[in-house]
C-alpha cells in the first residue's frame, strides 16, 4: 500500500520513517528546490529554520517529558537529533547541516521510499499534509477548498497564556461587564500610577524582528498591543484595558484600567491575556507584563507571537488522531495541523503514521492517555475552541496532580507520570 506525504520537514520525515518501518511504500513530496520559501535556505529534508534547539531534556519540563515519550514511541527524528547534538546546557541543540544529512541518509537507505522533488497540490485518500507553516499557494488553495476558507489561517497573532495557579488572586477578581458573563473573565485592576508606568515600559520595550515576508500580512488584521499603546497614553484605557462596567470588590470603585483574562482551556488552568497580541521579545513580555500586580509572578505557558504561520482551525476540521473529519484517510501533521514547535510537529507526524497503519488494517485509531503530553496535544487540537490558536505542549494541559505544594516537585511528578503512562501505552498497544 502506498501513502502520499506532502512536505519533507520534521513531521513529514518522521511520518515517512514510521510508515516505511511498518512496510508501506511512501511517496514523499518536497517542493524545494524547484519552489522555494522565504525562510528555507537549502533543499535538504528536515531543515531547521527558526532555531537549532529542540529545547529542554529535563523530564521536569513539558519539553523534556515529551522527548521521553517520543523515545518510548521509537521516534526517528529525535534519535537522529541526539547523534548531531552540540553543547547547549540542558537543551538538545543540533548541528543543522549534519542533522539534515543524517535524516536523509537513513531515509534513503530504506526500501520503498520515493522522494519526489516537485510541488504537490493533489490531496487523495491516504495523504498526509505536512507542508508546514509556509505551504505553497497552490496547496493552500486546495486546502481552503477542502476545509473551507474560513478554517485556514495565514498568520499567528496571539496573546500570551499564563497558568491560573501563578496569578496573584489578591489583585484579581471575576466579573463580566455590567454584571454579564459571570466568571467568564478574570479582571486584573490597575490604578493610575500602575497604568502609566506599564504603558511607558510597554512602548519602549524591545521588539522581535519580523522577516521581510511577514511585515505586511501579520499586522493587517491585528495590531500589537505595544503599537496601540504608542498612539497615546490613554489608548489602551479606552481599548482593551477599558474599565467600564466593572467594579473592583476590593475598593468598591471602578478601576482606572483593567486587564482582562479569559479561560483558554475547559478546566480553567490556563488564561489568555485578552487583546495582548504582541511582537515583544519573550524576555520583555515577562518583564513588562509582570508589572501588572496580579502577574508579578506569572508563569507563561505561551508568549505572544506575531508571525507568518499557515494553519488550519483544527477543532473544526480534525479528529483527535489528526485525520480529517470529512475524510478519515486524509491527515494533517506538524504546524499546519495547529501545533506549535519542533518536537510537537515530530510527534504529530509519528502519531499520524501509527493511526494510518491501524486504519489500513481495519483497526480503530488510538491516542495516548490524557496524562501524557502527546495525548493532551492530540486532544487540544480536536477540542472545540472558538478562539483556537496553535499551542506548545504544557503540563497545564494535563489533569491536575493534587497535594504537592512544591512547584518543582509537582512538575517532576507531571513528567514522571506522563512518561510512565506513555511507556505503558506503548507496551499495550504498539
Amino acid at each position: 500500500m502506498k501513502i502520499k506525504i506532502i512536505g519533507g520537514g520534521l513531521a513529514g520525515c518522521e511520518c515517512a520513517y514510521q510508515l516505511l518501518k511498518r512496510g508501506y511504500s511512501v511517496d514523499l513530496y518536497e517542493m524545494r528546490p524547484s519552489v522555494g520559501t522565504p525562510a528555507h535556505k537549502t533543499d535538504k529534508l528536515c531543515e531547521l529554520v527558526c532555531s537549532n534547539s529542540l529545547k529542554s531534556t529535563d523530564v521536569a519540563t513539558s519539553q523534556g517529558a515529551l522527548k521521553k515519550e517520543a523515545k518510548a514511541l521509537d521516534c526517528f527524528v529525535l534519535r537522529v537529533a541526539e547523534t548531531c547534538a552540540v553543547p547547549a546546557g540542558g537543551a538538545l541543540a543540533v548541528d543543522r547541516e549534519l542533522f539534515s544529512e543524517k535524516v536523509e541518509q537513513e531515509l534513503f537507505s530504506m526500501p520503498n521510499l520515493n522522494l519526489i522533488r516537485e510541488e504537490c497540490d493533489e490531496i487523495d485518500d491516504w495523504t498526509v499534509i505536512a507542508a508546514g507553516p509556509l505551504a505553497s499557494q497552490k496547496l493552500t488553495d486546495k486546502i481552503a477548498l477542502l476545509s473551507g476558507e474560513e478554517h485556514l489561517h495565514f498568520y499567528d497573532a496571539v496573546a500570551p497564556i499564563v497558568k491560573k495557579e501563578s496569578i496573584d488572586m489578591d489583585h484579581a477578581f471575576f466579573a463580566g461587564r455590567y454584571g454579564k458573563g459571570g466568571e467568564d473573565y478574570l479582571n486584573l485592576p490597575l490604578d493610575k500610577e500602575e497604568y502609566y508606568a506599564f504603558v511607558k515600559e510597554l512602548v519602549s520595550a524591545e521588539r522581535a524582528l519580523l522577516r521581510d515576508f511577514e511585515k505586511g500580512d501579520v499586522f493587517e488584521a491585528c495590531m500589537p498591543v505595544e503599537v496601540m499603546a504608542a498612539r497615546g497614553e490613554d489608548t489602551l484605557r479606552f481599548g482593551p484595558l477599558r474599565p467600564v462596567g466593572l467594579t473592583d470588590p476590593a475598593t468598591g470603585r471602578r478601576p482606572y484600567a483593567v486587564v482582562q483574562l479569559r479561560k483558554e482551556d475547559a478546566a480553567g488552568n490556563l488564561y489568555n491575556l485578552v487583546g495582548f497580541q504582541t511582537n515583544l521579545k519573550f524576555g520583555e513580555q515577562k518583564r513588562v507584563f509582570g508589572m501588572i500586580p496580579a502577574l508579578k509572578d506569572a508563569e507563561f505557558v505561551r508568549y505572544g507571537v506575531m508571525h507568518r504561520n499557515t494553519f488550519i482551525n483544527a477543532p473544526a476540521l480534525l479528529n483527535d488522531d489528526f485525520s480529517l473529519k470529512k475524510n478519515g484517510t486524509v491527515f494533517f501533521a506538524g504546524q499546519i495541523s495547529g501545533v506549535e514547535g519542533y518536537m510537537e510537529s515530530i510527534v504529530g507526524g509519528l502519531m499520524c503514521a501509527i493511526n494510518i497503519d491501524r486504519k489500513a488494517r481495519g483497526l480503530e485509531p488510538i491516542l495516548p492517555p490524557e496524562t501524557t503530553l502527546t495525548g493532551s496535544l492530540m486532544r487540544y487540537v480536536s477540542t472545540p475552541n472558538p478562539d483556537f490558536q496553535p499551542m506548545h505542549v504544557s503540563f497545564a494541559l494535563l489533569p491536575s496532580i493534587e497535594g504537592i505544594r512544591d512547584k518543582k516537585k509537582r512538575k517532576e511528578e507531571y513528567g514522571k507520570r506522563a512518561v510512565s503512562d506513555m511507556e505503558r501505552f506503548v507496551s499495550e498497544n504498539i
